[in-house]
């Protein structure tokens, strides 16, 4: 079995708020970050968390300096 079939899925929580969300990242020295238009379908959790927003950027975060994330439903969120 190839490394490319070893990848599983893990069906982010976030999903249930619908297909994008805005998501808050609070970084460990108090710093945050907002990223609008997060596809919930793309979010993947590994040694980093990564995720894409609907205008194209693909962004990966290193959990290690994170406290926690907030997600907020968007709104005409199909």
């Amino acid at each position: 079995m190839d490394q490319d079939n070893k990848k599983i899925n893990l069906k982010s929580s976030i999903s249930s708020k619908g297909k994008t969300v805005t998501k808050i990242v609070h970084f460990s020295k108090g710093r945050t970050k907002t990223f609008n238009g997060v596809i919930t379908d793309s979010v993947m959790q590994s040694e980093f968390t990564r995720f894409e927003t609907i205008d194209g950027r693909l962004v990966y975060v290193n959990p290690k300096n994170v406290d926690f994330f907030e997600v907020f439903e968007e709104r005409n969120n199909d």
